[in-house]
This record gives C-alpha cells, structure tokens and sequence, in this order.
C-alpha cells in the first residue's frame, strides 16, 4: 500500500488551490465541502471538486473529498452531484462528525443506489470516518463495522474538545491547560481511535495544527500521533507537509534494526534455532512483527 503519512486539506471552492496542492510532496489530499466553504457557495464548490476529479491530473493520489455532515441541509447533495458529476473519477469521501454506524450505512445505500445508475462498480467509492464527538467516540466499534467500504479513521480534536466541553485555545498542540492535566488529554480518545481502527483492519490518522507556523508545536503533537500508532496527520498548510512525513516515516535506526531483526529470525529459522538475539536483546514474535511493519512503512515511503 503506498504511504499515507500526509493529508492537506483544499477549500473545495478553490480549483488553482487544489492544482497547487497535487504538485506538493502531500500523501493525500481532500477538497474540502464542509468547514472552508460558506454556506452559499456550496453549490460553486461542488462543481469545482467535479472539475478537479475530472480535469486534474492527480498523480496517483486518491481523489478524496469531504462532504458536510449527516446533519445538514448539504450532505445529500453533495454526495449526489459530485458522485454523479464525476463518475468513476470519485475514489473516496470522508464523512465528518459520524455518530453511529448508521451514518455510514445510510450513505453505503446512497452511494450503491449512485453507482448503479452510473454504471460503476458498486462499492467503488470508498469512506473515511472522522470521530469528533462524544457520540462518536462511544460508537466507535459500531461505526468501524458499519459496511465494507470504510477504510480508515480520522480524528477531528476541535469539534471533539467542543462536544465534550473541554478548553483548548489551540487545536492541535498543547497549551496552558495541558499544564493542569498530569498527562496529555487527548490520549484517551486517540488511542481509543487507534485501538478501534486496528481491530477492523483500518488506517487511523490524527487531525491537524491549526496553527502552520508553530513547527515546533506540529512536530511534537506529529510524535504523539505517532506513538500511539497513528499512520499519519492532516496539513492545512504546505509548509506542515515536510515535517510530518518526516515524523511518519521510519527513520535510518529504526530500518537499520528491523532489518537486524529480520536478517536474524530468517538466520534462526534456517539453523532450527527458537532463540534470537540481536545486539544483546532477545528477540520474541512481537519483536519480528515490528520490525517487518517498520520495512513495510519505509518501502511504502519510498525508502527502501
């Protein structure tokens, strides 16, 4: 599976922002119907989606956009006149603030009853989750086995800090309040969506920093993110890109052990050997899993 280490969002509204962000080194990128479009330019933004899925070249990247939530007067539109409008072009569409499974399950029957009458493969176009909510998060295990077509999860920490009361002045990163909680107070939730995401054989990506000049800041919550077993993070902003595929990428130590690790278990399997140790540390089966996970990330990210 290629990498997926970076998503940066496009206001949908926005063709000449969306030509730009195909020529970045992002992962992936979504054109975006919810938040970075007005209410009365919707319609506009639906049509410019259709003209990027269709006339841009997307150079191996997903054509991905978000629709706005289930409960808007919006959804249903723009599932039907992108979905239309662009045929085949569409390969997915990430679903905000979901709240149950049925979210998921009455937009399977949408867009089966969509791609039957376009004559593509039903079951084409694939859905992405983001959990936002308090809701969501208690449906979490319902809402990962809601159809086939789900393929990831995705964190949303500012309508998620909203919906459970919780002070934040800065989406994504820490700040004053971080220092009253003895821990980080996001760990919950995002291990949660990890744990939920692995467990139906889905990919789990971590929302972004709202601010695209603290490096420093995008850097670290990138490191949270991915100790808990993220795959990657959101951009809104190009100059996010380098740092987190950097962050989500398997760095030189980390390839040059699990490549040990291997070498040595491939060694002691030939030798009928059950012990493996690699510089002075025994190796078990988890250790093994780890490190082809890690080969597996870097080929995937071009480093191997």
């Amino acid at each position: 599976m290629k990498a997926a280490r970076s998503f940066l969002a496009v206001p949908g509204a926005s063709v000449k922002m969306a030509g730009k962000a195909l020529a970045s080194e992002a992962d992936g990128v979504f054109l975006d119907l919810e938040d970075a479009v007005a209410p009365d330019r919707k319609a506009e933004a639906r049509e410019g989606v259709v003209e990027a899925f269709c006339g841009m070249e997307w150079g191996g990247k997903a054509r991905m956009f978000r629709m706005n939530a289930m409960d808007t007067p919006y959804f249903y539109r723009d599932v039907i006149e992108v979905v239309e409008g662009a045929e085949e072009s569409v390969d997915a569409i990430l679903v905000p603030k979901v709240r149950c499974g049925g979210d998921l399950y009455a937009l399977d029957i949408l867009l089966a009853a969509i791609e039957k009458s376009i004559g593509v493969e039903v079951g084409k176009v694939r859905l992405e989750a983001q959990i936002e909510s308090a809701e969501g998060l208690e449906s979490i295990r319902e809402i990962s086995c809601a159809t086939s077509r789900l393929t990831a999860l995705h964190f949303g920490p500012g309508d998620y800090a909203a919906s459970v009361g919780m002070p934040q002045t800065s989406i994504g990163v820490e700040d004053e309040w971080d220092e009253v909680y003895p821990g980080h107070r996001f760990q919950y939730v995002m291990h949660r969506i990890v744990v939920a995401a692995r467990s139906a054989g889905l990919r789990a990506f971590d929302g972004p920093v709202a601010d695209y000049g603290d490096e420093e800041g995008l850097r670290r919550s990138s490191r949270i993110a991915r100790s808990l077993g993220f795959d990657g993070k959101w951009c809104i902003h190009p100059a996010q890109i380098e740092v987190v595929n950097e962050v989500f990428s398997p760095t030189e130590r980390e390839v040059e052990w699990a490549r040990k690790v291997v070498e040595a278990y491939e060694a002691a399997s030939e030798a009928g050997s059950g012990a493996i140790t690699v510089d002075g540390q025994m190796v078990d089966a988890a250790s093994i899993r780890m490190a082809e996970g890690s080969l597996e990330k870097a080929r995937a990210a071009g480093l191997l």
